[in-house]
């Protein structure tokens, strides 16, 4: 797997021909990952109503599922089996549309299979969803035009790409200003030495190719985001004895992070924000992130950047933002990541993958 067109290929057969369904794989990568509180009640009837034929191939390893869609448009990287496109295309609605771009035929074959079958079973009068074959290195190429979406989510696919950079940088260039990548993923606890990521199997299972976390950062900062803000997190139980032993010493995490497109040279200024209870699923408390729980009508302080996210993301409406006058320093801009470290959320919430969409027979 010396470039990533190998690589490419690898994947394509593990998870085109090899698995028949989620339980052929090796690893405990949750099927969804425990957050400050329960997936909403739209999120989970969305899901519910999945053919459970689509359902069956779904090899995510977290819920990648962030609250007003309504009408918006998304994209969904490595859709896989098209569970989480279907499920968003209850979410966004008749007036909104859904994306699955995967590389892998046999998968997008199978996808678009039931196209018709959620048009109807939601009352559409014309599909909302659309699957195409491509690379999530190369999104123009395969016809995803540039600031054309509102928001970007990938369902534990990052980590079987070679060209992460490639794909953040691509993500950033087809999202609009104000749009949001909405992703979970596998993380490592350290570097992944270059032998892992030889290993066809270890690779295919996520745990080649997983992103120390803390690279993540600099990854985001360096395609132009915002910096990360982790959502929910789970330890990743890897069940296979062989495997685990290739593995060592390094452990992973399923982490759910946003990340967003902000204006170009936003005025970083601190701001109080208050939340309007606006969000129907949301009337008493909005939990942005892991570290970030706005109450209603309760005034929070935040800093420069999240300042800059709640005024031109499509959050907007729901927050009464006052800025401040005083601007914030250079050191002021250079926080500490602690808080963005899947394994402490995951130990802080007691939280470990047992029997889930990667896991072994």
């Amino acid at each position: 797997m010396a470039t990533s067109e190998d690589v490419r290929e690898n994947v394509k057969k593990y998870y085109g021909k090899r698995l028949e369904s989620s339980g052929d794989l090796q690893t405990g990568a949750a099927s969804c990952g425990s957050s400050c509180r329960p997936a909403p009640r739209s999120v989970t009837e969305a899901l519910s109503e999945v053919h459970p034929e689509v359902t069956k191939r779904f090899f995510g390893c977290g819920l990648p599922f962030p609250a007003k869609l309504k009408g918006c448009r998304v994209l969904d990287l490595g859709s896989g089996s098209g569970r989480d496109c279907y499920a968003f295309s209850k979410l966004v609605g008749p007036n909104g549309h859904v994306t699955g771009i995967d590389m892998t035929q046999e998968l997008i074959t199978a996808a678009r299979q039931y196209v018709q079958y959620h048009q109807e079973k939601f009352g559409y009068k014309e599909p909302n969803v659309t699957f195409v074959q491509g690379y999530m290195e190369n999104l123009n190429e395969a016809g995803i035009q540039s600031d054309s979406m509102d928001v970007v989510i990938s369902n534990c696919v990052i980590c079987l790409c070679a060209d992460k950079r490639a794909v953040l940088q691509q993500t950033y260039n087809v999202l609009k200003e104000g749009g949001e990548l909405y992703f979970s993923d596998m993380f490592a606890s350290k570097i992944i030495p270059d032998h892992m990521k030889q290993d066809a199997v270890l690779w295919g299972e996520g745990m080649g190719g997983s992103l120390f976390w803390p690279d993540l950062i600099s990854l985001a900062h360096s395609v132009g985001f915002s910096s990360p803000h982790l959502v929910s997190a789970s330890h990743i139980v890897v069940y296979n004895s062989e495997l685990k032993a290739k593995a060592g010493d390094i452990s992973y995490a399923s982490g759910t992070y946003r990340l967003f497109k902000l204006p170009k040279s936003p005025a970083m200024s601190n701001a109080t924000v208050t939340y309007k209870g606006t969000l129907a699923e949301f009337p008493d408390q909005l939990d942005f992130d892991s570290f970030h729980c706005f109450k209603r009508d309760v005034a929070v302080q935040v800093n420069g950047e999240m300042a800059a996210i709640l005024q031109s993301s499509r959050f907007s409406s729901d927050f009464k933002i006052q800025m401040l006058d005083k601007q914030e320093s250079k050191s002021e801009t250079t926080p500490e990541y602690c808080h963005l470290n899947p394994f402490l959320l995951a130990d802080k919430l007691g939280s470990s993958v047992k029997q889930c969409s990667k896991t072994s027979k």
